[in-house]
């Protein structure tokens, strides 16, 4: 973890041993806003990374009249990443018509449901272990992926730039596997779920290698689904023994290329948030509060010494279907309650920010962040004259 100079990780920014806080500039870039985040310092406001729904993406493109891959710049986000392992096929590649499918260099074949790509077939889900063990894993493909972060080069030297490498071990394997065979194998075959689970791992470590050479990041984002809505998927003794030595090499890549490291989970994973954080995790996203044990402020009451946190807005409940006002004063309450300490926050929704939430609930969202709607629409009017100097129509960054 890169701290600032004199500033211990675990300890509470300060100016002396007091821990009286120290002042916040009036200007930050994104780069120093996201850093001050990570060493729990205060900033100018707390910084922002939402995910948007394709469909809100192409909803907010067409308001604000820009192309959609430019809307999280329009509206303030302070991260700039991409995909470079199967998240991009999961969510990079979107689809328009209801059942619309693809296959992607592993083999899995998506398939448009609702709002989200999902798995229709598991390449893997019928064969026996020896062919299992037979499996190639798409590495003539890498410069293919790899290639995905070339519109992060882009972006200037102010800016906060991330690479995501998940699936990472346990996700990455059920989507070639299917849920119910590697649950079932982790139970009663752990030799060969502790191969299959070691290769996954084997080529998000060779992707993060890579990628920490060939991009100026600052983080590395990781990330495995191993948690439903009420409980882990698996016991954490489990979790232990089966994947967390896998993601800990991860973890691992990152760490010796000087970056942060941020992981994404989905779900209720408070048993295993002590070991994330004794592997070395800076950042955890999306903190889904609705879940047990995921109350974003009890979080951070508990970690907040030894963690940052990103996420938090709910997208099922308040986001969507609350009030401008109700969405606005319940943003600040997170946004007071989470940099209590002065900082330690990154505002992002607890999912991606669905299409059917209102545009004014969106704005008052940014504007609880102190990203007025005014500074939006300025920044898209400037965005709309770089496109048209620049030509741009393509995609700038795949988050």
């Amino acid at each position: 973890m890169r701290n600032s100079p004199g500033h211990t990780a675990g300890e509470p920014a300060s100016d002396d041993p007091g821990g009286a806080p120290i002042s916040t500039p009036m200007t930050m870039t994104s780069k120093e806003r996201v850093h001050a985040a990570l060493e729990r310092k205060p900033a100018d406001r707390v910084p922002v990374y939402m995910w948007f729904h394709p469909g809100t993406a192409a909803h907010l493109a067409q308001l604000l009249e820009i192309p959609p891959a430019f809307v999280g710049e329009a509206m303030g986000n302070d991260v700039c990443q991409t995909w470079v392992n199967n998240n991009y096929a999961m969510e990079g590649i979107t689809h328009v018509k209801e059942g619309e499918q693809h296959t992607d260099f592993w083999g899995i074949t998506w398939e448009k449901v609702g709002h989200f790509n999902q798995i229709a077939k598991f390449p893997l889900a019928d064969v026996g272990p020896e062919e299992l063990l037979m499996y190639s894993f798409p590495s003539s493909h890498t410069n293919e992926l790899l290639a995905l972060m070339s519109p992060l080069s882009g972006a200037g030297r102010d800016s906060f730039i991330g690479c995501d490498v998940s699936p990472c071990v346990f996700e990455m394997y059920w989507r070639l596997r299917g849920m119910d065979n590697v649950l079932l194998e982790m139970a009663t075959d752990r030799d060969l779920t502790n191969t299959m689970m070691g290769r996954c791992a084997d080529f998000a470590v060779s992707l993060a290698r890579r990628a920490c050479r060939e991009m100026p990041l600052d983080w590395l984002w990781t990330g495995d689904d191993v948690a439903g809505q009420d409980a882990l998927m698996m016991s954490p003794e489990m979790w232990r023994d089966l994947i967390k030595p896998h993601l800990q090499r991860v973890f691992d890549v990152g760490k010796e290329a000087g970056l942060w490291i941020a992981y994404h989970c989905c779900g209720s994973l408070r048993p295993i948030i002590g070991d994330l954080v004794d592997m070395g995790l800076d950042v955890l996203n999306p903190i889904q509060s609705r879940c047990p044990g995921m109350n974003a402020l009890e979080l951070k009451r508990e970690f907040g010494r030894d963690l940052a946190f990103m996420g938090g807005v709910d997208t099922i409940g308040l986001l969507p279907h609350g009030s401008a006002d109700e969405v606005r004063k319940g943003t600040s309450e997170l946004i007071e309650g989470m940099t209590s300490d002065g900082g330690g926050y990154i505002l992002a929704a607890s999912h991606t920010v669905p299409p059917e939430t209102p545009d004014e609930n969106i704005f008052a969202m940014y504007e609880a962040a102190g990203v007025s709607k005014e500074e939006i629409f300025d920044r898209a009017a400037e965005i709309r004259k770089r496109c048209q100097v620049q030509g741009v129509r393509g995609q700038k960054s795949g988050e």
